[in-house]
């Protein structure tokens, strides 16, 4: 396994064996860097993976995914050399949905190996989505929206040449994100653990407190101070939820 490739960075390796393998996916329009900072603070038995999506970094220009069947396809193909090996998922906001359908398909194709999901700031299956639809807003109150949501820094969000690069990339999975709905007969066989920011003006209590249902083995929600943004506002306490979860490498 090379330390990075197009699709999966290789943030840590796993200092002590067993081992378990933590891939992570951001937001929409994330970078899988902002994962790095967790290095630090994961229990030693666990190796950080994170995945990069087109339209970001090496990857910036390559085209952007329409439907969910292709990129699923294809990010499912590349992670399938590291799926072999005991692994968990987190995901965050789209990227918890997108962990959530990558575990139905792993759990298919390597049974047991999955030893936990982690969705993070993303409604449940059966929660509708909110309307009016965020990615259909013109780039002005796209912008704003984003503003108020909090993950992008002023000085991002204020520099035209940069949001040039970077809106079709966030519009892009947010529609992907805004589309997803429940299209499984069952839930996935992993426990799961859902986490939600107590001040999230999008996906809080309400909208992720059924969760627990998608686990055919166990589930269960936790909060952490902080907005929709939380893995970066308050990652220490949220690598700790994550660390007592996959103690001794069995999840």
């Amino acid at each position: 396994m090379t330390g990075t490739d197009r699709w999966v960075l290789r943030l840590r390796g796993p200092r002590t064996s067993p081992g378990v393998r933590l891939i992570c996916i951001p937001y929409a329009g994330g970078s899988p860097e902002a994962f790095r900072a967790w290095s630090n603070d994961l229990a030693p038995h666990v190796e950080l993976l994170a995945v990069q999506l087109p339209g970001r970094g090496a990857r910036l220009r390559e085209p952007l995914y329409e439907h969910w069947k292709p990129l699923l396809d294809d990010t499912f193909a590349a992670l399938e050399p590291y799926l072999g090996e005991p692994h968990a998922f987190y995901g965050h906001s789209f990227g918890g949905r997108l962990a959530y359908e990558l575990t139905h398909l792993a759990e298919a194709r390597f049974p047991g190996r999955t030893r936990r999901l982690f969705v993070a700031g993303c409604r449940s299956p059966d929660v509708p989505q909110r309307t009016p639809l965020l990615h259909t807003r013109s780039d002005e109150d796209f912008r704003a929206a984003l503003r108020e949501m909090g993950g992008s820094p002023a000085e991002v969000l204020d520099n035209d040449l940069l949001m040039a690069m970077l809106l079709p990339t966030i519009r892009s999975e947010i529609r992907l994100a805004e589309m997803w709905q429940d299209w499984h007969p069952g839930g996935v066989s992993a426990p799961i653990t859902a986490v939600y920011g107590r001040d999230d003006p999008i996906d809080s209590h309400p909208e992720m407190r059924h969760w627990p249902r998608y686990s055919r083995c166990r589930g269960e929600v936790a909060e952490l101070a902080g907005g929709h943004f939380f893995m970066t506002s308050h990652g220490p306490e949220l690598v700790h939820i994550i660390n007592t979860r996959l103690e001794d490498g069995d999840g």
